[in-house]
């Protein structure tokens, strides 16, 4: 939504102020110089990437327009999930946590927190590494680095698809010049045409330029900015469990293993200790 208010608060302010000053509108509309600018620039985007990312750009596209899907109250089951799984192992052991990790859909535990059970790369990250745990994992030091691998993997991922965004607001005003300089050649070739007609030409021709330059800063680049925004809050999500799991795993309380998970929350986004432990005193004591 934030996405769509952006871009239409853009469009309304390039236009309107354009109209406003007494610019014709219609003098914008250029359909060719359009397909010229967005198809070289879709050809470059195929040339310049993996076939992964080309075909995983709907779901880059729905994470930009949704933006981070991380609040205060998706935070409070994370940390309600970790103090439940840590409860039980403390109480049970380790291997009271394998029905659980081996099938989470079925878990009584996962499904007390809908949010989270429905965050599949989250259960996954999740079970993986308290699977290695209940398997007999007991350093936490390689654990930590194994999770740090993992995550700067997952990170570069990202930044495959971000740059992907980026480079198209880089090359479009390039390829808007492109535009223009056809624009202009054709313009040439009607040298011997009246004043009124070259000149509306070459407004046409210059069209490009404005247009490769309005859709790269107007669009492109905020929507790699928005893009890399939403990575970044998943990111500290991830860090936040995995902060937690190696708390448990040194040993630590439940409760002070979550409230380690707590301190990598982003202040934005953090809840309160009291709002913490009031969540986690209503929760459901698992009892296998």
């Amino acid at each position: 939504m934030k996405l769509i208010v952006g871009m239409i608060t853009v469009c309304l302010c390039v236009f309107g102020g354009y109209a406003a000053m007494g610019g014709k509108l219609y003098v914008l509309w250029q359909p060719f110089e359009f397909v010229i600018i967005l198809g070289a620039a879709i050809g470059a985007f195929i040339i310049g990437n993996p076939g992964t990312i080309i075909k995983g750009m709907g779901g880059v596209f729905g994470t930009m327009f949704k933006g981070s899907k991380y609040s205060k109250e998706s935070y409070l089951e994370l940390l309600g999930l970790q103090f439940t799984l840590f409860k039980l192992a403390k109480a049970k052991g380790s291997l009271a946590l394998e029905a659980h990790v081996e099938d989470p859909h079925s878990s009584d535990i996962f499904n007390q927190f809908p949010t989270f059970a429905a965050d599949h790369h989250a259960v996954d990250f999740m079970c993986d590494y308290l699977r290695m745990i209940t398997l007999g994992t007991e350093n936490a030091h390689e654990l930590e680095a194994l999770m740090d691998e993992e995550l700067e993997t997952h990170h570069q991922e990202q930044e495959l698809a971000i740059g992907s965004i980026q480079a198209l607001a880089d090359g479009t005003p390039a390829l808007g010049i492109v535009a223009a300089v056809l624009g202009v050649i054709k313009t040439m070739g009607s040298i011997d045409q009246p004043p009124e007609i070259l000149g509306h030409l070459i407004g046409g021709a210059l069209v490009g330029t404005f247009f490769g330059v309005f859709v790269a800063y107007g669009f492109f680049a905020p929507m790699a900015s928005s893009l890399k925004s939403a990575y970044e809050a998943e990111s500290k999500y991830f860090l936040s469990m995995k902060a937690g799991l190696l708390a448990h795993m040194n040993g630590y309380a439940p409760a002070v293993s979550i409230e380690f998970a707590r301190k990598a929350i982003m202040s934005f986004d953090r809840p309160t200790f009291k709002e913490v432990e009031d969540s986690t005193q209503n929760l459901a004591t698992p009892t296998s």
